[in-house]
């Protein structure tokens, strides 16, 4: 069934009516794995009558390493999130985009069209990065255990949830989601008091942990191991996705005081060869067709539908940067330590 259907959307990509390009365009593209696989790239060639070579990452920092290898591994576009895109635009990295040559962005939903509500896209007036998938951190929980949808992320710290609680191992994200959850109007920018409150609440946390993962992979096998109640779902629907795969009864929420959110965009970079060519792989990216794979085989989000978890109504809270890395970094790392909250 699964070959079918990517013959039958390979068929469709190439029944539409091919701009004319050299055959010898060659078409630099650095992404995330799940975000170009061999049949879109197929289609993609066919159409436009050229080369793609792709080159995939694992991180962040393979990404912006990536970035700046020189001239040999220069790329003509990239997918990267919202913070990132801020930062290479911040290092001249980025081209603006012509909107007008991207005619796709019209199926996306109103919150994806308005680029300068959302953080790091637009600059001077100008616009250097389009969405294209994202996840939101909401919390996965065992209907068998919670028969009540949780509706706030103050769930974590209930005290019948103790030895129940999977959290994620990072200092970023829950510095800022437990900042949402005490009422913080700017989860990413505390300040001395607000930093010093965030960690405390973190260190209460650790009563109710079972476990901070890295991995979703990780997560999955200890929700169900050890029939956890609740999980902060750091990788979103895709989480959801990979639980109701291996077996368990669970649902998805995005709380009342919101949810963090990740969201990837394609940009074109400042050594691009060919705009045109970069420009149509960025608005073929947005194509129905080939965006709905990303739900189908990656359980993430398209910037087209939203998932039946996420509502237009939905407080989604696009990460932005943060006021202080190390310190972050320095007091999480005290707080997995197991440090008492006077020693913060």
């Amino acid at each position: 069934m699964q070959k079918y259907f990517q013959i039958t959307i390979l068929t469709i990509l190439l029944a539409l009516a091919p701009p004319v390009f050299a055959a010898d365009k060659t078409l630099r593209v650095l992404a995330w794995p799940g975000y170009a696989d061999p049949d879109v790239v197929k289609a993609f060639e066919a159409r436009f009558h050229s080369k793609v070579e792709v080159t995939f990452v694992d991180s962040d920092e393979s990404l912006w390493d990536k970035m700046h290898a020189g001239h040999d591994n220069t790329f003509d576009v990239v997918a990267a999130n919202t913070v990132e895109i801020h930062r290479y635009t911040r290092e001249g990295l980025l081209q603006p985009l012509d909107l007008a040559r991207l005619p796709n962005t019209r199926f996306q939903l109103p919150r994806f069209r308005a680029l300068s509500s959302i953080g790091g896209l637009t600059q001077g007036g100008k616009v250097y990065a389009i969405p294209f998938t994202y996840s939101a951190m909401g919390l996965i929980y065992d209907r068998k255990q919670v028969s009540v949808p949780p509706r706030s992320m103050s769930e974590l710290w209930n005290p019948r949830y103790r030895g129940k609680v999977l959290a994620f191992n990072s200092a970023q994200h829950n510095f800022s989601f437990t900042a949402l959850a005490l009422g913080v109007d700017n989860p990413f920018q505390l300040d001395v008091n607000q930093m010093r409150r965030v960690a405390k609440q973190l260190v209460a946390l650790r009563r109710n942990l079972l476990s901070y993962y890295s991995l979703p992979e990780e997560a999955t096998r200890l929700f169900i191991q050890h029939k956890s109640a609740l999980l902060f779902a750091n990788y979103g629907t895709q989480q959801l996705t990979q639980l109701r795969k291996a077996g368990a009864d669970v649902g998805y929420v995005i709380p009342e005081e919101g949810a963090l959110a990740w969201l990837d965009c394609w940009a074109m970079t400042r050594a691009v060869r060919d705009r045109s060519l970069a420009l149509a792989w960025i608005d073929y990216m947005l194509e129905p067709a080939v965006s709905r794979l990303l739900p189908e085989r990656q359980g993430l989000a398209n910037t087209l539908t939203s998932p039946p978890e996420v509502s237009d109504k939905s407080r989604i809270i696009w990460l932005q940067p943060v006021e202080d890395v190390g310190q972050r970094e320095a007091l999480w790392g005290k707080i997995v330590s197991g440090n008492l909250p006077e020693r913060l």
